[in-house]
């Protein structure tokens, strides 16, 4: 049996342990697709690379989704305030 066919199978399996939580494929999509292609470009990986582009890319999400929260947080600048001249 092949190597990769083995990795697929623990891959599955593993995915399959996990299958009570609910899914959450935010990012994990795109980044599987470019990590797919990319792997198979760089010597025929392209399901390592797809496992590695998913976790980017769901990892990625949620550093942007947190830097989202933290900006509407976060309260816009106002107007300078303005002191008015106290000459008496």
């Amino acid at each position: 049996m092949k190597s990769y066919a083995v990795f697929a199978a623990a891959a599955v399996a593993l995915g399959l342990a996990a299958a009570p939580v609910p899914a959450q494929a935010i990012g994990c999509l795109s980044g599987g697709a470019a990590g797919a292609v990319a792997g198979h470009y760089a010597h025929h990986h392209a399901i390592l690379g797809a496992i590695g582009g998913c976790i980017a890319g769901h990892h990625m999400h949620k550093v942007q989704m947190r830097n989202r929260a933290k900006a509407a947080e976060t309260p816009e600048p106002g107007p300078a305030p303005t002191t008015s001249p106290s000459g008496t």
